[in-house]
């Protein structure tokens, strides 16, 4: 047996949702698995995104050979500049999960210094000691791998996000043979998909959702209006083949899903019916019983397009009595309240609501519940096995669900943490050493205001910048301004200097509320979010610079 060292190294999403990244290491040479990012919760003000901290990749800078992406969605990809920022390595993925990585490179400029390589789903290339093969999944967006990662000392499968749909959209099938074949041969370690591992049963297939969509088609009125993420490709595609059967028109709304349908219909992924699609600004000149349109925005994030159609801000799409608003998609947690907020103004609007659980589902997941991960394990019957993927109850109740192993090839399970590794050799698996990781916190989607420490950052800021509090106070009933607006400021300019220049805020804050209408005025995030972006762009032009700014809103 080879007498190298393989080791394992979580830099995010494990124990937590969301950016993942993971670091595979022989000896001197370095693979990374995927680059995510997570939105922040509701506490770290100012803050856009959260990556991981990459600084054990740069302390090895010279080891790391390449950067493999398994598929397209934000948590797996959404890291990728911030990386290719600190190290400009080789990317691998297959053609639409890397043109979903390239609007986040060209962003930040980053895109003509970058090396994408495309690969396919079944292709097999060799990184250093790494021979890895790309295994097709299933998920809840398109052209997603498994990775099966031959080294010196064994096979390391990785599943990446996945669930076993057997009836996929596109007929690109999960490869079961590609699993059970590497069990066959052996399989040294595996790393599964824990997300869902307390679901029983199993996950439903995407064309669960078509019976739904043919009901909801068939006895709407008026105006469709459906929200989805926009990586979703195959309920778009569902969306857009029930609208061609109805004899409706499709618009689409949103930056996110113009981008992602643009992608996917160039790369042959999204079939749009000839003569279907309606352009936005034809939309209420169309008879409504003939439209349906897809918008962003389905976690009711402030300035989305679906939080500005729900409170009559849109400048071509207005929902009206009788129109019917379908979320087809799942509320991550923590986002019920603002979800919660758009549905109420939709519900103001007369708009019929669809939404959540139901039978037939009007959305289904994409990580495989409880028997499709007991079928994997099943299949490949590892030595070792480390569930990923899911916060710690999650993990843990994988790792007991594995257990029906133990004493059948499988030797040892590890729940592995952010911060700790896994180090096999020719004496066996354990927990290796201790390993640098941490979240950086990243303020305006600039690479330039990258954050490691909040409370440091939120220090430097108000020593510098200072604050700026503009006051409102609404009445509650009719959402009228109470009075002038009162701007409170510490630290940002002299007492000489910022009473002309809060005299025109003042006038800017008037301005913005007045070219606010009533359910703006009575939505509390959707004001502060306006009055923020406005106040900031306005302040940084006449002085330079960037005060933390946190309007308070009253209602009385």
């Amino acid at each position: 047996m080879p007498t190298g060292k393989l080791q394992v190294i979580p830099l995010g999403g494990i124990g937590e949702f969301g950016m993942n990244s993971m670091a595979l290491r022989y000896n001197d040479d370095i693979i990374v698995i995927d680059a995510g990012m997570m939105f922040p919760d509701s506490e770290l003000l100012g803050v856009d995104i959260v990556t991981p901290d990459f600084s054990y990749l740069k302390d090895n800078r010279e080891k790391v050979r390449a950067l493999i992406l398994t598929h397209g969605h934000e948590d797996h990809i959404g890291g990728v500049p911030y990386l290719l920022s600190q190290l400009n390595i080789p990317v691998y993925g297959t053609p639409f999960t890397l043109a979903m990585a390239e609007r986040r490179l060209e962003e930040h400029r980053l895109l003509k210094d970058a090396v994408l390589n495309e690969v396919e789903a079944g292709d097999k290339i060799e990184i250093g000691p790494f021979k890895i093969h790309f295994i097709r999944v299933t998920h809840s967006t398109v052209s997603c791998v498994a990775l099966a990662i031959t080294t010196p000392l064994g096979v390391v499968l990785h599943t990446a996000d996945f669930k076993i749909d057997q009836t996929p959209i596109d007929d690109e099938h999960f490869d079961l043979h590609a699993f059970a074949e590497y069990g066959k041969r052996g399989v040294l370690l595996l790393m599964s998909d824990s997300t869902n591992v307390e679901r029983p049963g199993y996950s439903e297939s995407e064309r669960a959702v078509r019976p739904r969509l043919e009901q909801i088609f068939a006895s709407a009125t008026r105006r469709l209006v459906f929200s989805c993420f926009s990586s979703s490709i195959h309920r778009i595609q569902q969306i857009l083949d029930v609208a061609a059967k109805y004899d409706r028109k499709v618009a689409l709304i949103g930056r996110s899903l113009l981008a992602t349908t643009e992608i996917s219909h160039d790369l042959g992924l999204l079939r749009i019916p000839d003569n279907l699609l309606l352009r936005p600004q034809d939309i209420m000149e169309t008879p409504p019983h003939r439209v349906c349109c897809i918008v962003s925005g389905t976690q009711g994030e402030p300035m989305s397009s679906l939080s500005r159609v729900a409170v009559d801000n849109h400048k071509n799409l207005s929902v009206k009595p009788g129109d019917t608003v379908v979320l087809s998609s799942r509320i991550i947690p923590g986002n019920e309240k603002p979800i919660g907020r758009m549905l109420n103004h939709f519900a103001r609007r007369g708009a019929e609501l669809i939404y959540g659980a139901g039978s037939p589902p009007i959305h289904v997941s994409g990580h495989g519940f409880r028997e499709e991960l007991t079928l994997i394990l099943n299949l490949v019957r590892p030595k070792y096995f480390m569930p990923v993927h899911g916060e710690y109850l999650q993990l843990k109740s994988h790792a007991k669900l594995a257990k029906h192993l133990e004493g059948k090839g499988l030797e040892s399970i590890f729940i592995i943490e952010n911060g700790e590794s896994l180090m096999i050799d020719e004496k066996g698996a354990r927990k290796g050493e201790k390993i640098p990781t941490g979240r950086v916190y990243i303020d305006s989607g600039s690479l330039g205001d990258v954050v490691e420490d909040l409370i440091i950052r939120d220090r430097r800021h108000l020593a510098e910048d200072g604050f700026v509090i503009p006051v409102l106070a609404f009445d509650k009933a009719t959402g009228q301004l109470q009075g002038p607006p009162e701007i409170i400021s510490r630290g940002f300019v002299s007492l000489e200097e910022s009473s002309e220049l809060l005299s025109f805020a003042k006038q800017l804050v008037m301005k913005t509320i007045e070219g606010s209408n009533k359910e703006e005025r009575s939505d509390w995030g959707v004001m502060q979010e306006k009055i923020r972006t406005d106040l900031k762009r306005f302040l940084n032009k006449e002085t330079q610079r960037r005060p933390l700014i946190v309007p308070v809103i009253m209602e009385v």
